[in-house]
């Protein structure tokens, strides 16, 4: 006898991928309706989504020592510089204060749109019309708004506005200009909308990439992404023009402020330079004087040198005294920025530069950010940190300066001595002629500063070079048509896949055989479709059926429980009722019958029988009465109507007590009376689950059947079924799974078995359901 393990069950050709495709298969309209709904989705949404494109422009940057770092024995030119590095101006290029100037310029917040199908079209250069903001920073948002142009009046809400004029409008004070370059038709479907000047700013520093070209060059690739084209191109050539002139306007502001204070100074200088000359020319007509004597001469060479020293000092001392009072100012930006002109220091030139970058970054962002932004606290802390700096060098430079000074006026003093023994009126042309000395040096130092900072704008033009202008990509960047449409179906075919592995994995009931060999190791000897027709028996002579192919099949497969000449009795029985084991049970022994064997059909359900009705038949002296001995075996063997091979004993009466009746030792006479005249037995016992009735009439049995209906038998009764057959002895069992349904939304036959639902020669005509 040989019997079909776990490891010998008959399974299709491949493995998890098979089985995934074989579960997958029979859903192939709702996965056909998910990718219609996905490609659908994918084309309206990329009609309202605008297309992306990307700018791109090259800038060269030359890098530059500043104040501190220059070797220059030109102390005003190397002051008038600031370092520069790649990696500043690349954060200068996108910097607040340079986008929000390229935001003013080309009047950014204002947006213009057409209706074009379903989608909104940006328009920029093409627009019917131009709307121009008078105070940009008041402007208070606006969303999108329709308007009409009617012959020359803007229509919005029915009210009418003409063009050229300023117009107070609740959202700021506008006006709207025609474009005369647009030929196109003015009755279309227009509308606008005004956005605040600093989130403009904003949504273009995040969509701007600024890296450079490689690790070894000073040529930064400027990068802008979107909607219009001809916007980005505008955007970036803007932006790097605004750069350039900036840079030029901060290297030559210092230098305009030194030349400032040059100027002032020599006003001052050579008006008192006139009024000595004056005075000295007085005196000496008045006095007869025509000029010093050798004494004089000799002193006037002496203290010149000196006097031009502590004159220089004193201008020293006047830069540092205006330097302070710029430090201590509160507002930083509101005047001029102090000439460090004469101090030999270029320490301190390179802070003064610092702090007032500093603010006037600190002032740009207050402009779009707020006054609470972290940079704009970063910029304030980093000011407060070098104003003391600052202030602590200029009283060690002004200590420095007094000392030297007084150092002059002491050996000056000594040379005046010699004044004394001289006669009063040449003491007198001398001491004017020391004064107009001093003022006639100090008057040349100013004069020759004076062209040094001139010639420090030549060296101050713009750093930076561009390379390449702004160009647009031909295509867009951005939606990717074939990432969204591949996306959207992998999407689908992932929704698809969740439905069905919820609808179906998550059951209780057993739904596949591979549910079965994964909580029993029974072997699956046959599969049953569902029967939908009225007719409980579904084999016959001339039916081609499905279902009667599946029981010919488990016919066949009797043989493999070692069913034959001389074991001949099979049990059917289930786990609990419902399943279909009187329906199996039936059409079994039809199958067997049709063979031309001999087949005895038994009822052994002694609690509810349902037999009878399957076949037809009424009940009558059944196995009650046979064993109560009440009557004979050939008492209680009826034929069958449907096939003169096959017999069948019903139940009779039923009994008080089914499972003390079959004990009382007649049912294995039975049983040995019909293996002596058929040659094939199949009983049909109760459920295993509600009573033990199988287990009383399994050791009288060869082999038995355990039916598991497809979604009805409960997970937890096949889990246990290898404890019970231990504890039971249950002869060569074997599960057959019954009520197989079709499985999806098609009309082919695909079930939860494995199963193709197709027949050699013929398609099968048995329709199933769910």
């Amino acid at each position: 006898m040989k019997i079909i393990g776990k490891s010998e069950e008959i399974k299709p050709t491949g493995q998890s991928r098979g089985f995934l495709i074989f579960r997958l298969l029979p859903y192939w309209p709702m996965f056909l309706l998910l990718f219609i709904i996905a490609i659908t989705g994918s084309f309206i949404y990329l009609q309202i989504t605008p297309s992306v494109y990307q700018a791109n422009a090259r800038i060269q940057i030359n890098e530059r020592e500043g104040a501190a770092d220059n070797k220059s024995e030109d102390k005003v030119i190397s002051g008038l510089t600031t370092k520069q590095t790649v990696d500043n101006e690349r954060e200068v290029i996108a910097s607040s204060p340079i986008v929000y100037k390229v935001v003013e310029n080309l009047g950014l917040y204002t947006t213009i749109f057409q209706k074009r199908g379903i989608a909104r079209v940006v328009l920029y250069k093409n627009a019917p019309l131009k709307i121009m903001v008078k105070d940009p920073n008041a402007l208070t948002p606006l969303e999108r708004t329709e308007f009409r142009i009617v012959g020359e009046r803007v229509v919005i809400n029915e009210k009418k506005y003409p063009f050229d004029r300023w117009l107070r409008m609740p959202y700021g004070t506008i006006m709207f200009r025609l474009n005369p370059a647009y030929k196109n038709d003015l009755e279309g479907e227009y509308s606008f909308a005004l956005t605040h000047p600093k989130k403009i700013v904003s949504s273009i520093q995040e969509n701007i990439k600024i890296e450079e070209a490689n690790k070894l060059s000073t040529i930064l690739d400027v990068s802008l992404s979107d909607i219009d084209p001809k916007r980005s191109e505008d955007i970036l050539n803007d932006m790097l023009s605004v750069y350039s002139a900036s840079m030029v306007d901060q290297h030559n502001l210092l230098a305009a402020n030194t030349q400032e204070f040059i100027d002032k100074r020599l006003m001052s200088v050579e008006k008192e330079l006139l009024d000595i000359e004056t005075k000295l020319q007085n005196y000496r007509v008045e006095n007869s004087a025509i000029d010093v004597g050798v004494q004089g001469k000799l002193y006037l060479e002496n203290v010149s040198v000196n006097d031009q020293k502590v004159g220089e000092i004193n201008m020293q001392l006047s830069v540092l005294n205006q330097v302070e009072n710029y430090v201590k100012s509160r507002d930083l930006t509101g005047g001029i920025v102090p000439s460090t002109a004469g101090i030999n220091d270029p320490g301190l030139s390179q802070m003064v530069k610092d702090i007032y970058e500093l603010q006037l970054n600190a002032e740009g962002l207050r402009k779009t950010t707020g006054e609470n932004n972290p940079m704009v606290v970063s910029f304030v802390d980093q000011i407060n940190k070098i104003k003391p700096q600052i202030l602590q060098n200029l009283r060690n430079q002004r200590n420095s300066l007094t000392a030297s000074r007084n150092n002059l006026a002491g050996t000056t003093g000594n040379y005046s001595s010699a004044l004394k023994s001289m006669p009063q009126t040449e003491r007198t042309l001398v001491d004017m002629n020391r004064q107009q000395q001093i003022k006639n040096g100090i008057y040349t130092f100013l004069l020759q500063k004076k062209e040094e900072t001139a010639l420090s704008y030549i060296v101050n033009g713009s750093d930076s070079k561009i390379v390449s202008a702004a160009e647009s990509s031909g295509l867009p960047v951005s939606p990717k048509k074939k990432m969204i449409y591949l996306a959207s179906l992998f999407g689908a075919g992932i929704l698809g896949i969740a439905f069905i592995s919820v609808k179906e994995g998550l059951r209780r009931n057993v739904m596949f055989q591979r549910d079965i060999a994964a909580l029993t190791s029974l072997p699956i000897i046959a599969e049953i479709s569902i029967n939908i027709g009225k007719n409980n028996i579904v084999i016959g002579s001339q039916q081609r059926t499905l279902i009667a192919e599946q029981f010919r099949s488990l016919r066949t497969t009797l043989h493999f429980l070692g069913i034959g000449k001389k074991n001949k009795r099979v049990m059917v029985t289930s786990a609990i009722s419902g399943e279909g084991k009187s329906f199996v049970a039936s059409n079994l022994a039809v199958t067997l019958a049709m063979t031309g064997k001999k087949v005895a059909l038994l009822d052994f359900d002694l609690n509810h029988p349902t037999l009878h009705r399957k076949l037809n038949m009424k009940q009558n002296l059944g196995i009650s009465e046979y064993l109560e001995g009440s009557a004979l075996a050939e008492d209680i063997i009826q034929p069958s109507p449907i096939n003169e091979n096959l017999s069948i004993l019903l139940t009779g009466r039923l009994p008080a007590d089914p499972a003390e009746l079959i004990l009382n030792g007649r049912a294995e006479q039975l049983l040995d009376y019909l293996d002596e005249h058929y040659d094939f037995i199949i009983v049909d016992v109760p459920p295993v689950g509600p009573v033990s009735d199988a287990y009383i009439l399994a050791p009288l049995c060869d082999a038995t059947l355990f039916v598991v209906r497809h979604a009805y038998t409960p997970k937890v009764f096949v889990e246990r079924l290898d404890e019970n057959i231990k504890l039971n002895n249950l002869p060569n069992p074997a599960i057959v799974f019954n009520g197989v349904a079709r499985r999806g939304y098609g009309k082919n036959n695909y079930g939860y078995g494995y199963g193709t639902g197709m027949v050699y020669g013929e398609v099968y005509t048995q329709k199933l359901i769910d």
